[in-house]
């Protein structure tokens, strides 16, 4: 366990959000996609692919995971192989990451932005089956990314003492 228990941050309070249904659940996740990259940033090599938990689990990892998601969710793209998608390569940095999945989440609000209707399918790779419907989608969206921001405060405190979003 780290020393430096002085990284403390004020927590950020959930967003006020617009009135409407897609409002509130895009604002919500946009604050927990911005809580995820947030403890991802300023973090060194190696520690940031450093697994923190015998699983392996690590920060850059988390965020390169959920970038995958996004693409999967909202873009339609096809993750392949869903658990090389929390191992970062070699030649993934901190930055490329970043850039990556704050490209990614731009792209997929434009999807969310676009669509009139909640009850309407989201994107999807082709499949068996009926896809689900934005509504589903931006709510398991909230769930995965609140999932994996609580691995994310968790492994960074053990990083550096850092806590607050």
């Amino acid at each position: 366990m780290p020393e430096n228990h002085a990284r403390r941050k004020k927590d950020t309070t959930p967003p006020r959000t617009g009135a409407d249904e897609k409002a509130t659940l895009r604002g919500f996740l946009d604050y927990l996609r911005s809580a995820i990259a947030d403890k991802v940033a300023g973090v060194p090599e190696p520690q940031v692919r450093t697994g923190g938990v015998p699983s392996g689990t690590n920060l850059l990892g988390l965020v390169k995971h959920l970038a995958y998601v996004e693409r999967f969710y909202f873009l339609g793209e096809d993750a392949g192989d869903w658990g090389a998608t929390m191992r970062p390569s070699a030649a993934d940095t901190v930055d490329g990451v970043l850039a990556d999945y704050r490209k990614t989440v731009e792209r997929a609000n434009q999807v969310i932005d676009a669509c009139p209707d909640l009850a309407l399918p989201a994107p999807r790779t082709p499949r068996p089956g009926p896809a689900p419907s934005m509504r589903w989608v931006l709510a398991h969206m909230i769930e995965e990314t609140g999932r994996h921001a609580g691995h994310a405060d968790i492994l960074r405190e053990q990083i550096d003492g850092s806590t607050g979003r």
